[in-house]
């Protein structure tokens, strides 16, 4: 069976080459005989995978040395309550930005614990079509940290810049943008991410998080959810996802091997504009989201009439073109166009997208 192009917001597909390594050494990893599932996390071999697949995302993040990377499990909804208990312990405020679902949920898990937090900013009042303006005398001078989900997998928005946090320590949920381009991981204090939209398989969750920061958790967090724990214990301070950190290494390996984040970017801007200026050049399907505010990962779009968008998540899915349909909460289509997404696949979106408005003329 041929593989269909994959549009799904996560898990998403992998790069062909890394599923295709992984696959040659699934039984058998290097001279071990044995596959990384079965191999004790305490091994040697297994020692070499987790040391190599860190030192990889350092160098194509260009990590600083007085920054921890952690492989954790949870997810990144786990980190919505880590955040707060590792960092409210600098002043008891925090405050966050609300900018869409994730981020969202985040700052009402923060509520649940009674700490101090304050939302400053929210484009909920527009359906979450664009990233809120924030200016930094918005955010309070006493807070622990700013919060962040700086791409929005569901409503298609992303941070245009970096916003200026001036002292206060910027924390970026990056689930479904990280190592999609370069960023200066200097200018934030925490980015956490679910790797199963650019990285890995589901079950993996790295948090980069600045040293000076590991000093702060409140004494009533759970051990698990410690970051300063796990950084001393190497991530290991119990079983970690084993193979998804393998295939984040591979997927690591692979980027560099191409030409490291600038050309990843390139990659991924060519490929958000061939999809986006097919949309501004038609009137057939709607792009809700500001430009300014646009995402280079997920593509949101709608006909206006909910039974042609229905059909036309079937007759992509039929065309060999799945999981186009958009999150529930909002309907629609959304493309979800992550770096192992090929351009080819975009072409033939794009394609299809212009046949169906041919063949299915709104009344």
């Amino acid at each position: 069976m041929n593989r269909v192009y994959n549009f799904s917001a996560g898990p998403s597909m992998l790069p062909l080459p890394v599923l295709e390594k992984a696959a040659s050494e699934l039984v058998n990893y290097g001279e071990s005989g044995m596959s990384v599932m079965e191999m004790s996390h305490r091994s040697p071999v297994y020692d070499a995978i987790i040391k190599n697949a860190e030192a990889k995302l350092r160098e194509l993040m260009n990590i600083p040395d007085n920054y921890k990377v952690l492989f954790l499990q949870g997810g990144a909804s786990t980190q919505f309550s880590a955040v707060p208990l590792n960092l409210i312990g600098r002043t008891g405020k925090a405050d966050y930005i609300v900018s869409g679902q994730f981020s969202g949920k985040a700052f009402k898990e923060a509520q649940k614990m009674g700490y101090d937090v304050k939302c400053i900013a929210t484009s909920k009042d527009t359906n979450f079509d664009r990233i809120p303006t924030v200016t930094k005398d918005m955010i309070r001078g006493d807070t622990a940290y700013l919060h962040i989900c700086f791409n929005n997998t569901i409503y298609g928005t992303k941070y245009p810049e970096i916003p200026d946090t001036g002292d206060v320590p910027l924390v970026a949920d990056m689930s479904s943008c990280i190592i999609s381009e370069p960023v200066d991981v200097s200018k934030f204090g925490v980015i956490y991410a679910g790797a199963q939209k650019n990285m890995a398989p589901a079950g993996l969750t790295v948090v980069i998080v600045r040293d000076d920061l590991l000093e702060y958790c409140d004494p009533k967090a759970p051990t698990m959810l410690e970051w300063k724990t796990m950084a001393e214990n190497g991530s290991m301070y119990n079983t970690p996802p084993c193979y998804p950190i393998y295939i984040a290494g591979l997927v690591y390996e692979w980027i560099l091997g191409i030409g490291g984040l600038e050309e990843m970017k390139r990659r991924n801007v060519e490929k958000a504009e061939l999809l986006y200026n097919y949309l501004d050049s038609q009137s057939y399907y709607i792009a809700p989201v500001l430009k300014s505010s646009r995402s280079m990962m997920n593509v949101t779009f709608v006909t206006g009439d909910a039974e042609l968008d229905s059909k036309f998540a079937k007759d992509a899915s039929k065309a060999g073109l799945v999981n186009l349909k958009g999150h529930r909460s909002v309907g629609g289509m959304r493309a979800s166009i992550y770096n192992a997404m090929p351009k080819e696949g975009v072409a033939a979106l794009v394609k299809f997208m212009d046949e169906f408005a041919k063949a299915n003329p709104k009344a």
